[in-house]
């Protein structure tokens, strides 16, 4: 499901001498880096595209980019921040790219894939929480997957988002309200 990316291979793809590439990790440091955060970044990025083979192709440019940016980071959040900004704004673009062709990134139902034994409720719940993420902007289940399913915190939130920490609370608290509606489990307008 995932390719391996070394830092090898973005050595060689790059067209810059190697003098001027100067990264900041090694090849086991990047390698233990990708293990423990390619598999959440590759379904926040499904999530929040809608498309899983988009959040394959955006993982890989992710990795590509971070690892181009050779930048130094204060410690492993600083690192994973970073990393989650790059995608965000990757799937930030595509989406506006899309938009101007006049086409809409698929929002499919299939992202959810049920373990078989499972019950029917059970998959009919993720299929219902599957097409209520889809129906929000792209903003609201970026949100809404990095405080519950990634569970940072509201200033990581904040920073691999580019919002300011204020408005960061609201915005959850809408995106959990809408999110709520959509699922038929808070009355419209009212208290949740």
């Amino acid at each position: 499901m995932f390719r391996e990316t070394a830092i090898t291979d973005i050595q060689r793809d790059s067209a810059l001498d190697d003098a001027s590439v100067g990264f900041m990790m090694d090849e086991d440091t990047f390698r233990a880096f990708y293990e423990r955060t390619a598999r959440g970044l590759w379904a926040y990025l499904a999530r929040i595209t809608g498309d899983r083979q988009l959040a394959e192709d955006l993982l890989q440019e992710t990795f590509y980019r971070f690892l181009r940016a050779a930048a130094t980071y204060d410690n492993e959040t600083h690192r994973r921040n970073s990393l989650y900004r790059i995608a965000t704004n990757l799937a930030r673009d595509v989406r506006r790219r899309s938009l101007a062709r006049a086409t809409s990134i698929q929002t499919g139902d299939d992202i959810e894939r049920v373990p078989s034994g499972q019950d029917a409720g059970a998959t009919e719940r993720n299929t219902d929480f599957t097409r209520a993420m889809s129906r929000l902007k792209p903003r609201e289940r970026a949100i809404l997957w990095l405080a519950y399913a990634e569970g940072a915190s509201h200033r990581e939130i904040a920073e691999v988002l580019s919002l300011s920490p204020g408005s960061l609370k609201p915005m959850l608290f809408r995106a959990r309200r809408k999110l709520a509606e959509l699922l038929g489990r808070a009355p419209r307008g009212g208290k949740p």
